[in-house]
């Protein structure tokens, strides 16, 4: 086995070097533009392709990457500026409907606004049950229905609302407010992933409490309808939720391969704890191989650090060892993480260390070849992070943009990108739609 990975890894690399030679033929030569995604408007028969010498270096967080913190957390916010791209925070279904039908997106408005002035975006969670809160976290028109019977229950030893799935108006309503959720925000680069579930902290799980499907927690058949429907709704915004729907007691996933088929992303919301990934079979790394080891590819993988103890938190950024003898670094790439909520990592870690960290997650840029002629431009781009973007970007030649985009670049991966203008000085940027003002995607390049 591991001399066909090596062999793999050896024609891997045999391509990679062949597309970058393809490449610099053209910089002194006529062009056939056979590889990539070329402009076929474009004659290459009457190209002459020159160099462009270009220097450039990866000096922050990229967006939709990194450390998260809560938004509510406004002097680390402003402490870490830049080293920061992604803020995080729950949203509760009654802070925007409390009359059937009446949407009120003020809050989430005002929550988005602040989070973008800070040059960051959003990462939002809506829950129905939260251990230790007992006040109703559904429609006001819900809650005082005479069929409608919530109830307080111990969860993690705590008093903690609990809806009444057995209420056929919540299912529905949870239904259309995702409908109307999406028509609004769908398309708002405000928002960067968006993470949905049940139970305690919308984790797919009632930890330590009474769980009754159907009563308390939605029942199988309402979870598949929920999930199939947000597979349809969202178009552009990537939604996640919890590792632990891998749970065959709560969900019914494991059961049902076209649910695993739909296009989501995950979170692990006790990462790095100490018994993480200790073997195949442990409970966090089990779950995200159930959920398949190239879910990455298309969707993000995220998370939280593990609350387990407090030496958790005070040790899981600790440089080369972590908590347990393996760093963050290592658990990102194992994962291919795009961001992990640390809110409470500056009270031991130094700004200088958490850039590090979260310049270790996500995808990172490199041009590895920057060709020009008068009317036309190539562009080599290589991913040299763990994860790809999963929006769209182009690499944009004086504000005119590639035919193909980087999304889904993976990790290791180059390809040449085909712009239509060219000209005496080319200035090369990667744009996107997907970023909020001062957000930019960097790269590398040594040309």
């Amino acid at each position: 086995m591991k001399a066909k990975n090596y062999s793999k890894k050896k024609y891997t690399n045999i391509i990679h070097f062949f597309t970058i030679f393809y490449l610099l033929l053209l910089l002194n030569a006529c062009g056939d533009s056979s590889s990539g995604d070329a402009n076929t408007h474009i004659d290459n028969t009457e190209l002459s392709f020159r160099s462009i010498p270009l220097q450039s270096s990866i000096d922050r967080v990229q967006p939709m990457t990194g450390i998260v913190y809560w938004a509510d957390n406004l002097t680390t916010l402003d402490d870490l500026g830049d080293n920061v791209q992604l803020e995080y925070a729950y949203v509760i279904y009654a802070d925007v409907v409390n009359e059937k039908g009446m949407y009120d997106w003020t809050s989430i408005d005002s929550l988005l606004t602040n989070i973008e002035q800070r040059g960051h975006q959003a990462i939002l969670r809506f829950r129905y049950t939260y251990p230790g809160k007992t006040q109703s976290s559904v429609p006001k028109y819900i809650e005082t229905t005479p069929d409608y019977n919530s109830t307080i229950a111990l969860v993690e030893g705590r008093n903690t609302y609990l809806p009444d799935w057995s209420f056929k108006g919540l299912e529905e309503f949870t239904l259309d407010f995702f409908s109307a959720f999406a028509k609004q925000y769908d398309n708002d680069p405000r928002i960067a992933f968006l993470q949905v579930g049940f139970g305690s902290y919308a984790e797919y799980h009632l930890y330590d409490g009474p769980v009754n499907l159907g009563q308390n927690f939605p029942s199988k058949a309402f979870q598949t309808d929920f999930l199939k429907h947000l597979h349809q709704e969202f178009k552009q915004l990537l939604w996640s939720f919890s590792i632990d729907a891998a749970d065959h007691n709560y969900t019914p996933i494991a059961a049902a391969p076209d649910l695993q088929a739909l296009n989501f992303g995950l979170f692990d919301d006790s990462f790095m704890h100490k018994m993480h990934s200790t073997s195949d079979d442990e409970y966090n790394r089990a779950n995200w191989l159930f959920f398949g080891e190239n879910r990455y590819k298309t969707n993000p993988a995220g998370g939280e650090f593990s609350y387990y103890s407090d030496y958790d938190q005070m040790n899981v950024l600790n440089p080369n060892q972590g908590s347990y003898g393996k760093s963050f670094e290592y658990f990102a790439s194992l994962y291919h993480i795009s961001y992990i909520i640390g809110n409470n990592q500056s009270s031991y870690q130094t700004p200088s260390r958490i850039k590090d960290a979260a310049m270790a997650t996500g995808y990172k840029f490199k041009v590895e070849a920057f060709a020009s002629s008068s009317v036309a431009s190539k562009v080599v781009i290589k991913n040299i992070g763990i994860a790809p973007i999963y929006y769209d970007a182009y690499a944009t030649v004086n504000g005119v943009r590639s035919s193909a985009s980087l999304k889904g670049l993976l990790p290791n991966e180059s390809k040449v990108f085909d712009v239509a203008i060219g000209g005496d000085n080319p200035i090369l940027t990667i744009e996107s739609d997907r970023l909020v003002p001062g957000q930019i995607i960097q790269f590398d390049a040594n040309l």
